[in-house]
């Protein structure tokens, strides 16, 4: 399996995980530079306002102080005039969603090898998932809260997602055959999404009490050895809570796309330091295509947890010391954490790539 923190389809240009609409801008800024640019070779001089807005789009879609692109910003910006909370259209897509509990056999993560032959059969997972449709649509979301009280219990749950149309009813059957190999595999009802009740800087609190604060891990070193979860969630005074959400890509997809990673990731690239490490990249991710692997897009998140603001700014502090320790960057998300806070818990499954910029 090729995990990647990128959308499968991306050129250098282009941020992270964008939404319908800005691919779709992003798109005619690039037919509209095409035309402008072949008005000037082949027919006659184009007026230089095209120049101008041409530019324009493309240093708002692009240009990113930040983590985001100034039109993330803006979009942002505008979500948290307009809501308060989360809507409920955000976790409620049409299709089919299906929630288990699933506990690995006893020492199956602590072990090396016995982690690696879990992660394996995860990925077997992933792949029957992304090639049961021509098009990327089923979504794989794990979920992991670590409760501390004078012991911590651990709850891990996986929710799959089918959107309507994209497979037949048959495919989450044989999903949770496939998922019931890895642990003790048990139908599970999430509770209802909590309601936010106020929000303060960099942090939200929800009706049921708790103090919230909520990052996507925006990379992670292969150092980890798949243990990212032991180093983020255990040794912690407060609650934590990780979640990823895995979007498996066709075969045709992947392959598209490792192509095309492949072109304009080395187009782009001057420094050629950088030039063979994309190389290398790309030779790793050819050979996992041609063993039959798939790409993955996937997101992951994690939650703080507080029982009151200062609380939750401790942790959130004490969650970027261990981050920066294992060179996992982590963007906190200004702005979203009334919506970033369902990431972490089974609703997220259902959310579409672009809920949260």
């Amino acid at each position: 399996m090729s995990y990647s923190l990128t959308p499968g389809f991306r050129i250098p240009a282009l941020q992270r995980g964008l939404s319908s609409a800005e691919t779709a801008l992003t798109k005619l800024n690039g037919l509209a530079a095409s035309g402008v640019v072949l008005s000037g070779l082949v027919v006659s001089s184009p007026p230089f306002s095209a120049f101008g807005a041409v530019g324009a789009t493309a240093l708002v879609l692009n240009a990113s102080p930040g983590p985001r692109s100034i039109a993330r910003w803006a979009a942002v910006g505008y979500r948290r005039v307009r809501e308060d909370t989360a809507p409920e259209s955000m976790t409620r897509a049409a299709g089919e969603t299906r929630s288990w509990t699933l506990y690995p056999s006893h020492g199956s993560i602590q072990d090396p090898y016995l982690r690696a032959g879990w992660h394996e059969a995860f990925s077997r997972a992933l792949v029957f998932a992304g090639n049961q449709s021509r098009t990327g649509g089923i979504q794989v979301h794990v979920t992991h809260h670590a409760t501390v009280r004078e012991t911590t219990t651990h709850h891990q749950t996986v929710t799959v997602h089918i959107p309507q149309g994209v497979a037949p009813a048959r495919v989450m059957d044989t999903l949770e055959h496939e998922l019931a190999m890895l642990g003790d595999l048990m139908p599970h009802t999430p509770d209802p999404p909590p309601a936010v009740v106020e929000r303060g800087p960099g942090w939200v609190a929800l009706d049921d009490g708790r103090y919230a604060s909520t990052a996507r891990i925006t990379g992670w070193p292969a150092e980890t050895g798949g243990n990212l979860m032991s180093q983020l969630l255990l040794g912690h005074d407060e609650d934590r809570s990780l979640a990823t959400l895995y979007r498996p890509l066709p075969a045709a997809m992947s392959r598209r796309s490792a192509k095309w990673q492949t072109m304009l990731g080395l187009a782009a690239t001057t420094d050629q330091v950088k030039t063979d490490e994309h190389e290398r990249a790309s030779s790793s991710t050819h050979a996992a295509l041609v063993d039959g692997a798939t790409l993955v897009d996937l997101d992951a998140y994690l939650t703080a947890w507080g029982t009151c603001p200062d609380s939750v700014t401790e942790a959130r502090h004490e969650a970027a010391l261990i981050t920066d320790r294992y060179r996992i960057r982590l963007d906190w998300l200004t702005g979203q954490q009334h919506r970033a806070h369902l990431m972490t818990t089974a609703h997220g499954a259902s959310t579409r790539k672009g809920a949260i910029l």
